[in-house]
């Protein structure tokens, strides 16, 4: 394969950790005294990471205050410590891809601005972390995607060049990191993309799931040889 390893995102792309999120963003609310958000409403402030989440949960006509959102974050962590993995549902496909990608035999990793302290218990928990060999969160290095360095990272710690590896999320920025990278990005349509469609233009293919996405990069294999 033209491939040697493949990047997922988590969030939205191989769990729908969505319910999670909304409960813990919930009970945070209640503790510090601010007006409850929808569940539509957390699915469009998910994208950015967990304090863009938290700031945005209490953003009405402006902002918060600096104390104001470090208490926020400092409640949601330990109500999302407690909650994490307890609603979250793995895609329909992701199974099946992940067993896919590894009979290839390329390196696997996850590419998240989920912080690290959630991400390992999140995958230990839905029974996926052996899937993976490297895991980097979003306090990883010193950016979060869109920016390119946590898909750089990857890449460095795979020994892989980026032109040689390939991304698969659910937004934007996941299009955006893989393409400053170097990389090529797959997109599914079923994530969170801050409420707005994955548009096939801005990708290089937009899949149904991660089977489909194992089968999309053989046709590029296929083609690359031609």
């Amino acid at each position: 394969m033209h491939f040697q390893s493949v990047t997922f995102d988590l969030d939205g792309t191989l769990l729908d950790t969505i319910a999670d999120l909304a409960e813990a963003c919930r009970l945070m609310l209640a503790e510090i005294g601010e007006p409850s958000r929808s569940l539509a409403e957390i699915h469009r402030f998910v994208g950015k990471g967990m304090a863009v989440l938290v700031e945005r949960c209490l953003t009405h006509t402006q902002p918060p205050s600096a104390e104001r959102l470090h208490e926020a974050i400092e409640s949601f962590k330990r109500h999302y410590a407690a909650v994490n993995g307890q609603f979250t549902q793995i895609y329909p496909g992701v199974i099946e891809g992940l067993n896919a990608w590894k009979t290839s035999g390329l390196k696997m990793g996850v590419v998240t601005n989920k912080p690290g302290m959630f991400t390992g218990a999140l995958l230990d928990r839905m029974g996926m972390t052996d899937y993976f060999d490297v895991i980097v969160s979003g306090d990883t290095t010193a950016h979060k995607k869109p920016h390119p360095e946590p898909l750089l990272h990857a890449c460095r710690l795979f020994k892989v060049r980026p032109d040689r590896n390939l991304h698969i999320g659910d937004s934007k920025h996941d299009i955006h990191a893989a393409h400053a990278a170097g990389c090529l990005a797959y997109a599914v349509p079923y994530g969170y993309n801050e409420g707005e469609p994955v548009d096939r233009a801005d990708c290089d293919a937009l899949v149904s799931d991660l089977l489909a996405a194992y089968q999309q990069a053989l046709t590029f294999q296929d083609l690359t040889n031609k």
